[in-house]
């Protein structure tokens, strides 16, 4: 069995976040800072990824003043504590090929200092000198201790209640280490 490791290279590979409340939604991008993507024969077979938290930007609130409040309150405790954890990770546990360059993907999902697994849908390329790979992770929230707002939690939330799950499309791009 041939194994080979893909770097992934941070400055093509990104992740789109979005959040929504009852009133709307709100949606950005966060840095990936580094990952390994492993194929055997051929076939994706393990990895990981490191987030860079500190690096969330907020694309749909164009106020500089607003933009800069709400990524203020994203770094707080309510959310993701970024000067406490200025780092989030998912470490692949399993793959299964589908068809098609389908996999399905297994893993933990750490999210200040919290682990749980995480699950999803990626489709990869695969060419002799790169890897590029897609997925969706929808994350519940209050599973990583982020309950602000929460229906969960509070009472009475009306218009300002948050829901709990937010989407991460995170978009890898690895080149082969010798």
């Amino acid at each position: 069995m041939e194994t080979n490791n893909f770097r992934v290279d941070s400055a093509k590979s990104s992740i789109d976040w979005t959040g929504k409340k009852v009133t709307g939604a709100h949606n950005g991008t966060i840095d990936i800072e580094s990952g390994t993507l492993i194929l055997s024969d051929g076939k994706l077979s393990g990895g990981d990824f490191t987030i860079d938290v500190s690096t969330i930007k907020i694309l749909d609130v164009t106020d500089t003043d607003l933009n800069a409040q709400f990524a203020g309150h994203l770094f707080s405790e309510d959310f993701f504590s970024i000067e406490q954890y200025p780092h989030a990770s998912f470490a692949i546990t399993s793959v299964t090929y589908l068809e098609n360059d389908n996999y399905k993907i297994v893993g933990n999902l750490t999210i200040k200092g919290i682990t749980h697994p995480a699950s999803f849908h990626a489709e990869v390329a695969i060419s002799d000198q790169t890897v590029t790979a897609f997925g969706k992770i929808i994350v519940d929230r209050t599973k990583y201790d982020m309950k602000f707002r929460s229906g969960n939690f509070f009472t009475n939330l009306g218009d300002t209640l948050i829901y709990n799950e937010f989407e991460l499309e995170v978009k890898l791009q690895a080149s082969v280490t010798f």
